[in-house]
């Protein structure tokens, strides 16, 4: 394997989620799940989020309402600090999540909004 891929997922990976955020899912890596943190630093970070096609705002825009769509409610809290990170402004935010229910449904983006709301809040304290 290309370890200048993972080097370059790890290094997205910090900038967009925090080194806290890394930090902690390294630590918590056992044998059982080792391989999954392998794949994701380097086919989802170093693979994907390293393209020059989009920007980390849109590429924060997409995840946000693919999670939302799908129901990963789970994921989203990480992806809304993200999405901060990259620029997004909680109303944009909430524009992609209103824009998500349109197409992937009002429950899914209520909930998501309920996440997002929660989340933002969460930081502002």
């Amino acid at each position: 394997m290309n370890d200048d891929v993972f080097d370059a997922g790890t290094r997205v990976r910090r900038e967009v989620l925090g080194d806290a955020h890394v930090d902690r899912a390294s630590a918590n890596t056992t044998e059982f799940s080792e391989k999954f943190q392998d794949y994701i630093t380097r086919s989802v970070w170093g693979s994907i989020w390293t393209r020059d096609g989009l920007d980390r705002r849109t590429r924060s825009c997409i995840t946000l309402a693919v999670l939302t769509a799908l129901h990963c409610e789970n994921e989203l809290p990480m992806h809304v600090r993200a999405a901060i990170t990259n620029g997004l402004t909680p109303d944009e935010i909430g524009e992609v999540l209103l824009h998500t229910g349109a197409y992937a449904g009002v429950p899914a983006a209520n909930a998501a909004f309920a996440v997002a709301q929660k989340t933002l809040s969460e930081m502002s304290q």
